[in-house]
């Protein structure tokens, strides 16, 4: 496949958190398809190996390297070896999650408060931290956050998720006017309801999914192939003056 300039990667070093499996896996594909080397993550190395196999059965380039997303010593530890193995990173993509707890807000405890919050938000910082230190050094990058549409109207019985998302967008915004002047671009993607094993808590719920369905102008869910074509966008030249923005992909949800 011939890439249009605009879109081509070959040269760049990406890596894509939560990439075993649902949205992180399409991403990884999808930029290694364009030419990165991709560095997949996730808390077991055994989830990456057949995504990593994928890429590579492909004719393209991926690499695996642990780490989990909310444990600061391992962010460190990834960052290390992706300097001494890579020497640069050029695209970040922040999709590991969590969401432990669903029910009231009423009913939620510390535990599930602490484990969302150091997945979903404090990993995100500390990675798009170490990510922005190599990215300056080589001239810019690129930095996307998977949010979710529950970043703008949270979801019932997923108090704790949303407010996670939330704050992504607000970081979103802050790290891009700060990295800005490094040519450090810094967007969001906003994921509607996408068939994930991540949310097969709703997707396999009949009664509750003919509800979310009736609220979706397209009336159906998203794949994740869906997801990440809007990241390509973003993390490619195409995108080259966009930053401190935040893309919806709801199949027209919150229209």
């Amino acid at each position: 496949m011939e890439v249009p300039a605009m879109f081509d990667l070959s040269s760049k070093v990406a890596l894509v958190s939560g990439a075993s499996r649902g949205i992180g896996a399409a991403t990884a594909k999808i930029l290694a398809e364009f030419g990165a080397h991709v560095i997949l993550t996730s808390r077991k190395a055994e989830n990456l190996e057949e995504v990593q196999a994928q890429i590579k059965n492909a004719g393209n380039q991926a690499s695996a390297m642990v780490c989990h997303n909310g444990d600061l010593a391992q962010i460190e530890s990834l960052f290390e070896k992706i300097s001494e193995s890579h020497g640069r990173l050029d695209i970040l993509v922040n999709n590991a999650a969590t969401n432990p707890f669903y029910g009231s807000v009423l009913e939620a405890d510390e535990q599930a408060w602490n484990k969302t919050l150091e997945v979903n938000l404090k990993g995100p910082f500390f990675m798009s931290q170490s990510a922005a230190g190599l990215m300056r050094k080589n001239g810019g990058g690129s930095i996307v956050n998977v949010s979710s549409i529950n970043g703008r109207i949270p979801m019932v019985n997923q108090s704790i998720y949303s407010i996670t998302k939330a704050a992504l967008i607000s970081m979103t915004q802050a790290f891009a006017k700060e990295l800005g002047s490094d040519n450090i671009r810094v967007n969001a993607l906003l994921p509607g309801l996408t068939d994930t094993k991540f949310a097969s808590a709703m997707t396999q719920n009949d009664e509750l999914m003919q509800q979310v369905l009736r609220q979706i102008p397209l009336g159906r869910i998203a794949q994740p192939s869906e997801m990440s074509g809007m990241v390509l966008f973003l993390v490619s030249n195409a995108a080259s003056y966009i930053t401190g923005s935040t893309f919806t992909v709801d199949g027209g949800m919150l229209a």
